[in-house]
C-alpha cells in the first residue's frame, strides 16, 4: 500500500515537471518573439553616481535574468555631463550588451528614429 501511494506522489511530480517544461518550451519560442521588438527602457539620471550602479544592477537582474519580461533594449540616459555618472553608465554598457549610454541629446535621436509601425 506503502509503494503505491509513493509511486503515485513520483508520477504526478514527474508529470507536472514534463508539463512545466513544454510550457516554458512553448513560451520561449511564442512569446519572445513578439516581445523583442519595440520595447525600450529608458533610465535618465542625473548627479546620481553615488547611487546609480548598484540600482542599475540589481534592476538589469531582474529583468534581464528574470522570467518576467523580455526587454531587450535598455538605454541609460546621462541628463548632465558635470559628474561622473557617465562613466559608471559606460562600464554598466559594457557589462551586457542589451545596454546603450548615451547622454540624453543622442536619447533623443534614438527615439526619433524609431519606427513605430
Amino acid at each position: 500500500m506503502l509503494n503505491f501511494i509513493l509511486n503515485g506522489i513520483f508520477w504526478t511530480l514527474a508529470l507536472y515537471g514534463f508539463f512545466e517544461i513544454i510550457k516554458n518550451i512553448v513560451e520561449i519560442f511564442t512569446c519572445t518573439k513578439l516581445k523583442t521588438n519595440g520595447i525600450y527602457v529608458i533610465i535618465a539620471t542625473k548627479n546620481q553616481e553615488d547611487k546609480i550602479e548598484g540600482f542599475l544592477r540589481s534592476f538589469l537582474f531582474k529583468f534581464i535574468y528574470g522570467r518576467e519580461d523580455m526587454i531587450k533594449n535598455i538605454i541609460l540616459a546621462d541628463l548632465d555631463s558635470k559628474d561622473e555618472t557617465m562613466k559608471i553608465l559606460k562600464n554598466v554598457d559594457k557589462d551586457y550588451d542589451c545596454v546603450k549610454a548615451v547622454r540624453w541629446k543622442d536619447c533623443r535621436d534614438i527615439l526619433d528614429n524609431i519606427d513605430i509601425n
